[in-house]
């Protein structure tokens, strides 16, 4: 166990959460996007409102995910209340350059705006420290107004952007951005 918050256990995952895993809830809905814009050769990101609001539910994993990582170097952190799953973190470091990478957070919506997304991202700030990392590293769609903001308040900047990214996938018009924060 990592610890306890209020009735919540945070916890590193085990096999048996794997179904919990697959099955919680990551979408959300927005009434503003990060709009990714280019003029004159320099690239502008802002927030801006949309009507009517977007809701995004993500698709399944394909499973084409690489497993032949160190697992040392990855680590899944659940949050939960009894029984339910409450949120998890994904995270995997890069010993070449220092960087633990954000691979997946979700919170459950009964759980969003609880500090659950905040205690999760400390657990992986703290595994960062312990690797030796010297950034946290994550992708974000634009799409995504609600994770991009909670990332702004936890003291990640935007680092890059790729507007192709997602051609050829289910989001298809959306761009990615790049966010980090220096491990202190």
């Amino acid at each position: 166990m990592l610890g306890v918050v209020g009735t919540v256990v945070y916890r590193l995952a085990r096999r048996e959460d794997d179904e919990a895993l697959a099955g919680l809830d990551g979408s959300f809905t927005t009434d503003s996007v990060f709009e990714v814009t280019v003029a004159g050769g320099e690239f502008r990101i802002r927030e801006t409102p949309v009507a009517p609001p977007v809701h995004k539910t993500f698709p399944d994993e394909d499973g084409s995910d690489d497993d032949d990582g160190d697992p040392e170097l990855s680590r899944t952190v659940v949050a939960f209340d009894g029984d339910e799953l409450c949120g998890f973190i994904e995270t995997s470091f890069d010993p070449w350059n220092a960087r633990l990478t954000i691979c997946d957070i979700e919170v459950a919506p009964a759980w969003r705006g609880k500090g659950v997304g905040r205690t999760l991202m400390n657990h992986a700030f703290d595994c960062a420290k312990e690797l030796g990392a010297r950034h946290v590293w994550l992708e974000v769609t634009n799409i995504n107004a609600p994770a991009v903001r909670a990332y702004l308040r936890m003291g990640f900047t935007f680092c890059g952007l790729d507007t192709t990214l997602y051609d050829g996938t289910a989001s298809t018009g959306e761009q990615a951005l790049f966010m980090s924060r220096r491990v202190r």
